[in-house]
């Protein structure tokens, strides 16, 4: 006799599984920006179907990467599953059940996926009003209105506000609010003040910000813009030399790996800077990078004249502040 049995999560972990058609073997990456795990993991796909488990004793929420680079919201409970279906050959339509949560934020996706860009936020801000108590509201509040290029940086601050009052103890909440006041103060039209180590163990500050053209960078190896804006700006430094000075900032967990990265791999000729803290790294903060991948785009003056661009507009950006500097 066989007997099959299958069990849940248990009560201080959190599951995600799935099945994807026209996949059969593949690996997922899978990060929390905040803190459900440390680092990056990687999830198995064999014949298609796939099961990730993590302790977890608070809600969190996952972003998982797929092999074309595109990104999933999931968003974890203790206890609870979260199940992905879908087709790989048609990611943006994939669903998740399992919580109220990753139910809601289906629903908004496939409704956003029907929406022309400029009836986004709309639907967005309509979404996030009526879950003020959802993980998802947080994720869509960061994705529309902070990581956005045009962001509405005072409608984000009064959506930030309304979740907050919802939530008043929701750590990430306090955080993204401390990061929209710093972002609408008015001396951050400028580079802020900084201190901090690189990988090579150099010092570097915003006085090494002094080019015609400066850049501050956010990326990671696991985000695919973030490293084509990398490749990209690495071009441009051999093209325009000092005219153009750049940091990196990097949120990879392992600065060892890291260095190696950028200084074996990539000869990348600017200073990066990877503390393995993650989403935790106090510059974050300083620039008001909440999302990834982000970037300020400064003038002589340290005046910020641009933010986080897409890797073609910045490569665009810079062509037209450069373009008589060769």
């Amino acid at each position: 006799m066989l007997l099959l049995t299958g069990c849940g999560p248990g009560r201080n972990s959190f599951r995600i599984e799935g099945r994807l058609r026209h996949m059969n073997q593949a690996e997922f990456y899978v990060y929390s920006p905040d803190g459900g795990i440390k680092g990056i993991d990687t999830i198995k796909v064999h014949e298609g179907r796939f099961a990730y488990e993590t302790m977890l004793r608070e809600p969190a929420t996952f972003v998982v990467i797929f092999p074309n680079f595109s990104e999933l919201a999931v968003f974890g409970e203790p206890g609870e599953k979260a199940e992905i279906k879908g087709d790989a050959s048609h990611m943006k339509e994939m669903t998740v059940k399992g919580t109220d949560d990753n139910e809601e934020m289906t629903k908004i996706r496939m409704e956003i996926n029907r929406l022309t860009p400029p009836e986004i936020p709309k639907a967005v801000e309509a979404f996030i009003k009526e879950h003020r108590n959802s993980q998802a509201s947080i994720y869509l509040l960061k994705r529309y209105f902070i990581a956005d290029p045009q962001a509405d940086l005072r409608q984000a601050a009064i959506l930030a506000k309304m979740l907050l009052d919802a939530n008043p103890d929701n750590g990430q909440l306090l955080q993204l609010n401390k990061q929209l006041k710093s972002l609408r103060n008015a001396s951050l039209n400028l580079l802020p003040k900084f201190t901090a180590t690189d990988v090579k163990g150099r010092q570097v500050s915003e006085k090494d910000l002094k080019a015609k053209v400066n850049v501050v960078t956010l990326w990671a190896s696991w985000n695919y813009q973030s490293t084509d804006i990398q490749r990209r700006l690495k071009d441009k430094k051999k093209k325009y030399g000092d005219k153009l000075a750049i940091v990196s900032i990097c949120l990879d967990g392992s600065p060892a790996e890291c260095k190696r990265t950028v200084v074996d791999r990539d000869s990348l000729k600017w200073s990066t800077v990877c503390d393995g803290r993650m989403w935790e790294t106090p510059l974050l903060g300083k620039f008001g990078f909440s999302d990834i991948p982000a970037n300020v785009v400064a003038d002589n003056k340290g005046r910020i004249i641009a933010r986080n661009l897409s890797p073609m507009k910045l490569d665009e950006k810079i062509e037209g502040l450069l373009k008589d500097e060769k």
